[in-house]
């Protein structure tokens, strides 16, 4: 059984992370188009980085850890025998934390820099700014950026995606709202002959493209719908 798994923002709240949306979401005051885009980065990269910065330490902090639908999705992923496949929008690294090896995080993420003249990829943990030194080459200056996914660019591994997607067996979208583009497109892109299953809070503009949806919270139902799926093997 080859098995697709989408995550979105909801499985992340239950660890502390807030989601974008709501009154406490992650914009904290700010407009999205002055500190999640390019142009935003244009022309006041303090404030992207003092943005960006804030969400690294808050992810960095002890109290944010992985929860179980995390933690059942690596164990799953350990025992399965056949292709698997965990394509993320969040830029935490929860996923990571809780032992999940074979993670596509379409969106970035917020624990790496990336050099904006080399392309180059680095760990990073600490505070971004114009004045921070290229790791590498010292004489370079301001050239890094949160190696996140800003709005108006093209998210990472859409290929990859795209061709796992394609002859799937089980499809599952885990906490996300399924109405930002592209990863709102995968459940149609899925095969026929695909299981569909849809775990989140609440009803979702694609709900009705699922063969289930199961409402509640991520970390009681994603374990129980994975124990199922263990059951139904052995039987």
């Amino acid at each position: 059984m080859k098995v697709l798994v989408l995550t979105g923002a909801g499985i992340s709240a239950e660890s502390g992370i807030p989601v974008f949306r709501g009154a406490d979401g992650l914009w904290e005051g700010h407009r999205f188009e002055d500190v999640a885009t390019p142009q935003a980065f244009d022309r006041n990269p303090d404030l992207v980085h003092q943005f960006y910065n804030a969400r690294r330490r808050k992810l960095l902090d002890e109290s944010i850890q992985p929860n179980a639908a995390h933690v059942a999705l690596a164990g799953f992923e350990k025992q399965h025998d056949d292709a698997f496949l965990l394509v993320t929008q969040n830029i935490d690294d929860l996923h990571q934390r809780a032992g999940s090896r074979n993670v596509l995080p379409m969106h970035g993420e917020l624990l790496k820099a990336r050099c904006m003249l080399t392309g180059e990829l680095f760990d990073w943990r600490g505070d971004l700014s114009v004045r921070t030194p290229h790791p590498t080459e010292p004489d370079l200056v301001g050239t890094l950026r949160p190696h996140v996914v800003w709005f108006g660019e093209m998210p990472i591994g859409l290929d990859r995606i795209a061709d796992f997607a394609a002859d799937c067996d089980l499809f599952l979208a885990i906490g996300t709202s399924a109405v930002v583009y592209p990863a709102a497109g995968i459940v149609a892109s899925t095969p026929r002959h695909c299981r569909r299953v849809e775990i989140n809070l609440d009803d979702t503009p694609q709900s009705d493209q699922f063969d289930l949806t199961i409402r509640g919270k991520a970390s009681i139902e994603v374990p129980k719908f994975l124990d199922s799926l263990k059951t139904s093997s052995i039987g």
